[in-house]
Formats: C-alpha cells, sequence, structure tokens
C-alpha cells in the first residue's frame, strides 16, 4: 500500500472515532449558552438541569440534539457510502490493472511466435536455396564432364578427378535434401 493509503485510513479512523464519541452526547447551542444533552438529559457546564427547565425550553433543546444526532448520522451514512464506492473502484481499477498485465504477456507471447515462426521460415527457405545450389553445381559437374569426355580431352587421371568431384557434389545434394 502506498502512503496515500496509510494516511486516509487515519482520517477515515479519526472520523469515526469523533462521530463516536459526538454520538454519547450532543451539544446544543440555545441563547448562546452550550448545553450537553445524554440520553433525554441536558446538562449545562456538567450539572444537570433537565427538571430545572421549562417543558418548552427542553422540548427546543431535545429536538435540536436529536436533529443534529440525525444529520450526523446521514453524514456517516455517507461517508460509509463513499468508502464503499472508493473501495468498489479501487477493486476495479486492480482488476483493470490485471487484465492490462495478463494483455500485455499475451502480446509478447504472440511476438514470440511470431519471430519463431519468422526464424523458422527463414531457415526452411535458406535450406531450400542450399538444395537448388547443390543441384545446380551437380547439374554443371555433370554436364562439363560429359562435355570434355565427349570431346576426348580426359585423360584418366582427370577423369578420376571428374568422377569424385560429381560424386562428392551428388553427396551434398543428398545430405541438402535430408536436411530440407
Amino acid at each position: 500500500m502506498t502512503k496515500s493509503n496509510y494516511n486516509m485510513k487515519y482520517y477515515i479512523l479519526l472520523l469515526f472515532l469523533g462521530f463516536s464519541l459526538s454520538t454519547l452526547a450532543q451539544k446544543v447551542e440555545k441563547n448562546g449558552k452550550t448545553y450537553e444533552v445524554k440520553n433525554e438529559k441536558v446538562c449545562l457546564d456538567g450539572e444537570d438541569i433537565t427538571t430545572t427547565l421549562s417543558a418548552e425550553e427542553k422540548s427546543l433543546i431535545l429536538e435540536d440534539a436529536a436533529a443534529i444526532s440525525e444529520k450526523m448520522k446521514l453524514e456517516k451514512k455517507a461517508q460509509k457510502a463513499k468508502e464503499k464506492a472508493e473501495k468498489r473502484n479501487a477493486q476495479e481499477a486492480k482488476k483493470i490493472e490485471k487484465e492490462r498485465k495478463k494483455a500485455a504477456k499475451e502480446v509478447k507471447k504472440v511476438e514470440k511466435a511470431r519471430k519463431k515462426a519468422e526464424k523458422a521460415l527463414k531457415k526452411q527457405e535458406k535450406l531450400k536455396k542450399n538444395y537448388r545450389k547443390a543441384q545446380d553445381n551437380l547439374a554443371k559437374a555433370e554436364k562439363k564432364y560429359k562435355k570434355l569426355k565427349k570431346k576426348g580431352k580426359l585423360s584418366p587421371v582427370d577423369e578420376t578427378k571428374w568422377l569424385e568431384k560429381i560424386e562428392k557434389l551428388t553427396e551434398k545434394v543428398a545430405k541438402a535434401k535430408r536436411k530440407l
């Protein structure tokens, strides 16, 4: 968690603590005096004055205390709703981030497979090229050998060398074909 999340938790904790303490005793201001209302009892400067107040004053003070209490309850509900929404947003953000990472991973996987396929294709093309080249070299050598033999310009030593050369080229063609 980040530092701001920890700070937010402390502020929320302090807010709840303030709400819980304020629900124990409601402070009501009337005629420049601050009254504390606890369980239908009205106190002024820590002394219970419920019996000394007129019924009208007492009812006004109790009504104000009830209104303050109701307001605090509504604020508490609003705060809870806000926290719930923040939590839901945080969960959605985590989910989105997780999906983004998963998609990035898939993209990397596809890219890797594409590169592997390209590499295999290049290798296959190179093998085909080598095979064709070996076939061409063999065909040229056989053609030249036949031409020289037809003209009678080959000595027995040269003829042996040419046959060895043709045999080697035939082996190269067979090897290239196996690799292909």
